[in-house]
């Protein structure tokens, strides 16, 4: 998978919206909620407008779904989709066309109902969309909880879901990948752990926080039944809230060794960083002091040469030079927009 060309192309996306409207809520890599709130007379023309100018600027369609609450959006977004002659663009504004976009639908395809809360639903007899949006809420509520209740009520044209124009801050930072080829060496497993700790650390230092824990997690593949399992994890208090990668190493090299059993094919690794605090909240004591001044100019140095250069073109030794554990990319897309070697060639 080519992450870096999925979140350059995504913040390009996310971009454009924000020309066509002030209010924008990114909900994930690719979808995001607007108001359209002051474009009332023209909707249609608006949004068919917007998706043009995506489709400009990145060379990617996007569907759009207009209604008046976020379920009924997405709701809207699917009938797009679904209707090659609707050109990328539904509006389901009027109870009529809401009804004639529900039927159309599983209750599967509304947001938030999955497999096991589809089957309790059926069995209470409420087996279409149509079904939900028309039952009693004291039934829901008693039967599914508030959440339901809500969707059920979003699903009659009553917003319950607003916009987060804010992204709450970060209660967590965690940095995994799966293994190109299995680690079966302690060495290799400190370097793929001292690797993933760097990038996290790099995430930390980019939102202003400092990490009050850190946590390591080691997993064997499940899916193969012809090697022996073992996942395990361990977290531990820090002596006091840091953003500085050498301190976070020691850390995360003391947890690895503490989880390391020989004789197993490891699949995947993770750092999670945790109970984060903004930099200029830390206090130290006697004993522990905080992040240095010297220490934050050589972060500062190490992030401005790797946004610059590329990820990893300073490092720490710990984090090894060939890494045969890294995630195979023979076959991964070029990364045109974010590495000038893989930049697309006209002639």
């Amino acid at each position: 998978s080519n992450y870096t060309l999925y979140g350059d192309l995504s913040a390009r996306v996310m971009t454009v919206l924000r020309t066509f409207t002030p209010r924008l809520e990114i909900y994930s890599i690719d979808e995001a909620f607007l108001s359209l709130e002051g474009c009332e007379a023209r909707l249609l023309p608006h949004a068919h407008q917007l998706r043009a100018e995506v489709l400009k600027w990145t060379g990617i369609p996007v569907s759009v779904g207009i209604a008046p609450t976020k379920t009924l959006a997405k709701v809207a977004n699917r009938t797009a989709k679904m209707n090659p002659g609707r050109g990328g663009v539904c509006e389901i504004l009027t109870e009529g066309a809401q009804t004639e976009a529900l039927r159309a639908l599983e209750l599967t395809d509304i947001w938030g109902i999955a497999g096991r809360l589809d089957k309790r639903l059926r069995a209470l007899g409420i087996a279409s969309p149509l079904a939900l949006r028309d039952a009693n809420p004291d039934f829901v509520r008693r039967n599914f909880g508030v959440v339901l209740e809500r969707t059920m009520l979003e699903l009659r044209g009553t917003p319950c879901q607003h916009l987060v124009e804010i992204n709450p801050a970060n209660k967590q930072i965690i940095a995994s990948r799966s293994f190109g080829e299995a680690v079966t060496t302690l060495r290799g497993m400190e370097e793929a752990v001292s690797t993933f700790t760097e990038r996290a650390a790099a995430k930390l230092r980019r939102q202003g926080l400092n990490a009050c824990r850190l946590g390591v997690f080691l997993q064997t593949n499940p899916f193969n039944a012809n090697d022996a399992q073992y996942d395990n994890g361990l977290a531990v208090a820090l002596p006091i809230a840091t953003a500085d990668t050498a301190r976070l190493l020691r850390a995360a090299m003391w947890l690895t060794r503490k989880l390391w059993r020989e004789g197993y094919r490891y699949k995947k690794a993770g750092v999670e960083l945790s109970e984060l605090s903004a930099c200029g909240s830390i206090q130290g004591d006697l004993l522990t002091a905080p992040d240095s001044q010297k220490s934050k100019d050589l972060m500062h140095v190490i992030d401005r040469v790797n946004l610059q250069h590329g990820r990893q073109t300073l490092r720490y030794a710990a984090c090894g030079t060939r890494q045969r554990w890294a995630l195979r990319a023979e076959r991964r897309s070029r990364r045109y927009t974010t590495e000038w070697s893989e930049i697309l060639d006209v002639r």
